[in-house]
């Protein structure tokens, strides 16, 4: 079984004490820190095996934890690694600063563990998505690069890694595309297909419930034939991505941006994600059950 390793950064020696007792398990490892240049310092040590970092926006020292965010942000073999930043400034243009530089798990300050708890679930699904799919793209990658047009489909959480792979696999950064494939397959088939709704999926991940109840309406008569698919077309210097669900479409336009109001949620930021991170544009089309994701090559 995987064992996360996680940085805790904060100045308050308490709050400390209390997420290292709390996330200290048979399947997490917790260090902490109280100063961002100390953090940072343990980053960039060779032997440094960080996978996820917990930061206090605000913290006395040399600088303080946004400015140590912009930094494993702009560093090659950090830059990849979450961020959940923990709070008390939470008006949103300072929400909205913090996803600028990066960060895109948030909790206010003061918070219950078994929020912490949701979030670092969904942080460490979110590592172990990326890692199967990058998986896949590098067992694919010598054979699909002459692939000019291609139609896959798929419906299950497994075949959305499987395909992701395929598809990351023709890309020239396969590990950035690969997650907002990720997300954007993913999203078909959930809110697509299956009709989980945003607050749905919200509840399901506190009671970390959610993949049992996409399971199961995986074997549902309204659900069980449905099916999503994904097109690809390369061209002299675009690849697109054209990705069609079975669903009634949704409200695509407020998750095209971060909206710093549901950053404290464990759920919706995918399509923002991919949008800013993945590809140089994504595009939904009519009630948004059909999507296009564009990459410049």
């Amino acid at each position: 079984m995987k064992k996360w390793n996680i940085l805790v950064v904060d100045d308050e020696p308490n709050i400390l004490d209390v997420i290292k007792e709390f996330l200290s398990t048979d399947t997490c490892s917790v260090e902490t820190v109280t100063d961002a240049l100390r953090a940072w310092e343990k980053l960039n040590h060779p032997d440094c095996s960080i996978d996820i970092i917990i930061l206090d926006r605000i913290i006395p020292g040399d600088f303080d934890g946004l400015e140590l965010l912009r930094r494993i942000k702009a560093t090659s073999h950090l830059r990849n690694t979450p961020v959940i930043m923990q709070t008390g400034a939470s008006s949103p243009e300072q929400i909205a600063e913090g996803i600028e530089a990066g960060v895109f798990y948030y909790l206010t300050k003061p918070y219950a563990m078994k929020t912490l708890g949701c979030i670092v679930r969904a942080v460490t699904a979110d590592i172990e998505l990326r890692r199967e799919v990058s998986a896949q793209a590098d067992k694919f990658s010598k054979s699909l690069k002459q692939f000019t047009y291609g139609e896959l489909q798929f419906a299950t959480l497994d075949e959305v890694n499987s395909v992701a792979g395929i598809l990351a696999a023709i890309c020239p950064d396969p590990d950035t595309a690969s997650q907002g494939l990720v997300e954007l397959l993913l999203n078909a088939v959930e809110h697509g297909n299956l009709g989980i709704t945003y607050d749905e999926k919200k509840q399901l991940m506190f009671k970390d419930a959610w993949e049992n109840e996409v399971n199961l309406r995986l074997t549902l008569p309204n659900y069980k034939d449905r099916k999503a698919k994904v097109a690809f077309v390369r061209k002299a210097d675009t690849l697109e991505f054209l990705i069609t669900d079975q669903g009634c479409g949704f409200d695509w336009t407020k998750y095209l941006n971060p909206d710093p109001e549901r950053s404290f949620d464990p759920n919706g930021r995918g399509i923002a994600m991919a949008r800013l991170y993945s590809f140089s544009a994504v595009e939904y089309q009519g009630v948004g059950n059909i999507v296009k994701a564009t990459l410049h090559l």
